[in-house]
This record gives structure tokens, C-alpha cells and sequence, in this order.
């Protein structure tokens, strides 16, 4: 057992960090072994590859994954800034890259090749934008003088316009819903935050108006006999078959012919083969990992690690939703993992990366330290 009274780098750790939280994030990383596991050697199969294609990598990227988790959950929340300030500038540069020299796979340009190993940047971006974003509203109640809101603005609207270049809409809403929560959370006034959920319903519109892919999601949600609905029909007939407790492992039927059994629909290659009590226990350990942050985020007194951690516990929470909510056929189909449970290796890496500022800004940390970022007394003043 580590004593407090030592004063080594783990040690600190040890002591600050949340535990249930690290717990129930490990605990997703090993469903999310195992899920792939029984959901990807039919798709690797199908297509010609060795059975274990797809569960190898998933294994692979995961290593490198829980390093970057752990070393970033070390890291002092002025640190966090520095890396995310970082990595959101060359995320930026790789989606201007991959629009120019990407290949196009279905009309759209995501991913670029680098050395070797395919990479969507927008996946990075995520969660070094979340981090800017919350800095920037932080600093706006700390010194109202700074048009830290309009920059924030301005790093919204960049983002957006590159990711609808692509284009990526569901991570465009994704990406809104974050900001327009932390917009929320900082104070701002009601009539801004409804004048946001104006303008994405707006751009939701114009992209059913005139973006063709989308237009046929939407319509086929709405009927489904305008189009192909193959997939979230196998997806549904998953459920129905799994039941409570699930054919068993390997046993599964509907995974055979569903394309993306190891990515999008994972969640439902879950129900058959284990059930819809697997289902419900996946869906309480997200609820449990964004729950606890928000309540942690809540009690501390810095206003950055507030809305960082916030924005973070969102962003993870709203991910999950939307994968699941596919899967059940509660809205249009969306291309969209879910966390640590999908194959993925950017996803992947994003989400470890993420959740690592979300341990990182969650831990216990002396009040003095938190007096010395600068935000303790505008913390005191937003309350």
C-alpha cells in the first residue's frame, strides 16, 4: 500500500485521483475487449480478412491508448491548456490537409494516411477544442474586459466550416450541442443560448435542403419504406432476438450481415449475444462516468477545471447517446462510435486523451494550487 506521507508522483496521483471514476473507465475499456471480440471476426470474415483482423488492432490501439490516459491524467490543469492548445492547432492543420490531398470514401474526405496508420482529425480536435472553449469562458468571468466569448465564437465557427467541408454533420451537431452546453454552463443569457439552438436547427435544415446523403437519413427515419434501412433493421432484429439475457457468446445471428457490427452497431451486437441486461449495465457505467464528473467539476472551486471538465463529461455522455439512440432506431442514422466499446483507432486515442483531462481535472488538489491558477476568486464571485 502507498503511504500519503510519500511524496513521489504516483503516490499524489494515487491519492487525488478519483478512483470509482478510473474504475468504471477501465471497466469500459475491458467491454469493449470483449465486444469486439464477438462482434468483429464476422465483418473481418466477410471481407476477407484473418478472423482476428479487427480484434487485433482493437487490442493494439488500446495500449498506446491507456498510456496516453494515464500520462495525461497526471497533468496540472495548466499543463492540460498548453497540450490542448497544442493538439487542437495541429488537428486543425491535418482536416485543412485532409481536404486537400484526403481521399474521398462516400462523398466525403475524413481520413489521411500517416505513416502508415489512417487518421481523422477531427476526432482529435474534439476534446482540445472542448478544453479551449472552456478556458475562454473562464477567463470571460475571471476578466469581462477579454472578448474571450468572441473568440470562442470564432474557434466554434472555424471548426464547423471545416468540419461541414468534409463533410461530418453529425460531429458538426456533436460539436455544437458541446459548446452550446458550455455556453450554458458560464452564465451566458437564455436569449443567446436559444438564438444557438436556432441556428443549428437552421443549419440542420439547410443541410436537408441541400446535402443529398442527408436528406435520404432523414427521410428514411421518417419512412423507412423510402429507402435502404437494412442496417438498423438487422440492428432492431438483434435486439428482439437477444432478449433479456442473450443468445451467448459467439452465438449471435444478425451480426453475420450487419457491415458495421464492429463500429456503429456494436451496441447491438451487445443485446444478442448477452442481452438487454449487458445493455443497461453499459448505459449505467456511462451515466455513472459523466454523473460523477459533472459532480465533481461542480465542487471545485477553479473555474477552468469547472467547465473543462464539464464540457469533457458532455462530450463523452452525448457520444454515447447518440451511438445508442441509432442503434435503437430513435434517430437518423449516424456514423458515430461508442466509447472505448467501437473499433477505432483515432476514436480510440481521442477518448483516452479525453478522459485523462477528465481525471486530471477532477483530482483533489490543494487549495493554494487552485488560488494560484487565477480562477479561484472568479469562481467565488460566479456562485
Amino acid at each position: 500500500m502507498l503511504s500519503r506521507e510519500e511524496r513521489t508522483p504516483f503516490s499524489e496521483w494515487w491519492w487525488t485521483v478519483d478512483k470509482p471514476l478510473f474504475g468504471a473507465i477501465l471497466l469500459l475499456m475491458l467491454t469493449g475487449v470483449i465486444l469486439s471480440l464477438a462482434a468483429s471476426p464476422s465483418v473481418a470474415t466477410r471481407i476477407g480478412l484473418d478472423p482476428f483482423h479487427f480484434f487485433s488492432r482493437h487490442v493494439m490501439f488500446l495500449a498506446p491508448s491507456f498510456m496516453v490516459l494515464l500520462g495525461v491524467s497526471f497533468l496540472s490543469p495548466r499543463a492540460i491548456r498548453r497540450s490542448a492548445l497544442i493538439i487542437f492547432a495541429l488537428s486543425i492543420i491535418l482536416i485543412v490537409v485532409t481536404l486537400a490531398i484526403g481521399p474521398e470514401v462516400k462523398g466525403s474526405r475524413r481520413w489521411i494516411t500517416l505513416i502508415g496508420v489512417n487518421i481523422q482529425a477531427s476526432e482529435i480536435a474534439k476534446p482540445s477544442f472542448v478544453v479551449i472553449a472552456a478556458w475562454l469562458f473562464a477567463e470571460s468571468t475571471r476578466r469581462p474586459e477579454m472578448p474571450a466569448t468572441s473568440m470562442a465564437l470564432v474557434l466554434l465557427l472555424m471548426l464547423v466550416s471545416l468540419l461541414v467541408m468534409e463533410p461530418d454533420f453529425g460531429q458538426t451537431m456533436l460539436i455544437l450541442m458541446v459548446w452550446g452546453s458550455l455556453f450554458f454552463i458560464a452564465g451566458m443569457r437564455m436569449i443567446w443560448v436559444f438564438g444557438l439552438a436556432g441556428l443549428g436547427a437552421a443549419g440542420l435544415f439547410s443541410a436537408y435542403l441541400f446535402v443529398p446523403h442527408v436528406a435520404g437519413r432523414i427521410k428514411r427515419f421518417m419512412n423507412p419504406a423510402s429507402g435502404d434501412t437494412f442496417q438498423v433493421d438487422t440492428a432492431m432484429e438483434a435486439f428482439y432476438n437477444g432478449g433479456w439475457f442473450g443468445l451467448g457468446p459467439g452465438e449471435g445471428i444478425a451480426k453475420r450481415n450487419l457491415p458495421d457490427s464492429h463500429t456503429d452497431f456494436v451496441f447491438a451486437v451487445a443485446a444478442e449475444e448477452f442481452g438487454i441486461i449487458l445493455c443497461l449495465a453499459m448505459l449505467a457505467l456511462f451515466a455513472f462516468v459523466v454523473i460523477r464528473t459533472l459532480s465533481r467539476a461542480y465542487a471545485n472551486e477553479d473555474m477552468f477545471s469547472r467547465f473543462a471538465a464539464s464540457g469533457l463529461a458532455i462530450l463523452f455522455g452525448v457520444q454515447a447517446a447518440i451511438n445508442m439512440s441509432v442503434n435503437l432506431q430513435l434517430i437518423p442514422a449516424k456514423g458515430m462510435t461508442l466509447p472505448f466499446i467501437s473499433y477505432g483507432g483515432s476514436s480510440i486515442v481521442s477518448l483516452a486523451y479525453g478522459v485523462g483531462m477528465m481525471l486530471a481535472l477532477t483530482r483533489l488538489r490543494p487549495r493554494t494550487e487552485v488560488e494560484a491558477s487565477g480562477h479561484a476568486e472568479a469562481m467565488r464571485s460566479y456562485a
